[in-house]
């Protein structure tokens, strides 16, 4: 099972438990992102293609990191006393797909793991 959504002008192909890098958003490690832009889904023998969209397909996944590596550029030439150094961060949302739904579809219920009782000695 696959498809292939849209964000911002650009196209991705995400499976289950796949992870993909999208544009940044307003979000906080562990939350869920739905995302509606999808524009084919593929299932078996199942085809669906959206013209452009697919109606009521959606994409849920977990946001597992936010930007954190800043690239530095820096530019010198010598014997000129000319450098100047910048800093520049690229913000983007990385993102694990839980589940790919068609119209109607609801996600299914993640039984909580239960809990072990501490050991007493």
């Amino acid at each position: 099972m696959y498809a292939i959504i849209e964000d911002g002008s650009r196209q991705y192909r995400v499976e289950p438990n796949s992870t993909v890098v999208i544009d940044y958003r307003d979000v906080l490690p562990g939350q869920q992102i739905e995302l509606t832009k999808v524009l084919l889904y593929q299932s078996g023998a199942e085809t669906l293609i959206g013209q452009p969209l697919v109606e009521g397909a959606r994409i849920i996944g977990e946001v597992t990191e936010l930007p954190t590596k800043k690239t530095m550029i820096q530019k010198f030439r010598r014997r000129k006393n000319y450098r100047r150094l910048k800093g520049h961060t690229q913000p983007f949302v990385r993102v694990k797909i839980k589940h790919i739904l068609k119209a109607g579809e609801q996600p299914p219920v993640e039984a909580p793991e239960p809990e072990t009782p501490a050991p007493t000695a």
